[in-house]
């Protein structure tokens, strides 16, 4: 049985292998949330931008109410129209393979008497 002669020796490990792989874990999940952080941020980020336009404008009552949300419906209609125009710039192919027969001249690699065995 194979599964019965695969073990697991604890000797094996050493202290540069548990302190590589805390290192490992640290940064990965401190990169997480580092990206957890950023992200969840960004709506902030871009209302307080819009309410300092509005400041500067001097729309002081709408800055006040700049929570600005679009729903979700909305943002699938723009990222698909989007997504549509980007792709409306590539050319349109007309997908018509054409294959020319062109006479080569004699090459012993495509001969086929070479493939056949003889006993």
């Amino acid at each position: 049985m194979i599964a019965a002669e695969i073990g697991f020796d604890l000797s094996n490990i050493t202290a540069f292998g548990i302190s590589l792989a805390i290192v490992g874990y640290v940064t990965v999940f401190s990169a997480l949330a580092l990206l957890y952080y950023a992200f969840s941020n960004i709506p902030r980020i871009i209302n307080f931008n819009i309410r300092k336009k509005l400041m500067r404008q001097g729309k002081h009552s709408e800055a006040q109410i700049a929570g600005i949300q679009i729903p979700g419906e909305e943002n699938a209609a723009i990222s698909l129209a989007l997504y549509m125009f980007l792709n409306e710039v590539h050319d349109e192919e007309n997908k018509v393979l054409t294959i020319k027969n062109i006479r080569k001249e004699y090459s012993p690699w495509s001969s086929k008497i070479y493939n056949i065995n003889r006993f």
